[in-house]
């Protein structure tokens, strides 16, 4: 099983999302507004069922503004140029 999580909520609840992590749960974990990564098994022999790029998440456009009006997309630009 695959399981979305925002990074805030990771912090928040670590050792239960080890626990889950242990007995075989997925976690793609969110980050401004998008996929960061994904937390797997250690013993999980198996590749990713899917591509990145055909992970509905991957491809989920960015959501959400901050406190000075700019959206998630503006603040990856600046942190994140090309």
């Amino acid at each position: 099983m695959n399981v979305p999580i925002n990074a805030k909520r990771l912090r928040a609840t670590l050792p239960a999302v080890v626990e889950r992590v242990r007995k075989g749960t997925r976690f793609t974990v969110i980050y401004r507004s998008r996929p960061a990564f994904q937390i797997v098994p250690v013993d999980d022999a198996g590749g990713a069922s899917m591509s990145l790029a055909d992970d509905p998440l991957y491809r989920a456009q960015p959501v959400g503004s901050s406190d000075d009006g700019r959206t998630s997309v503006d603040h990856d630009r600046i942190l994140y140029p090309r």
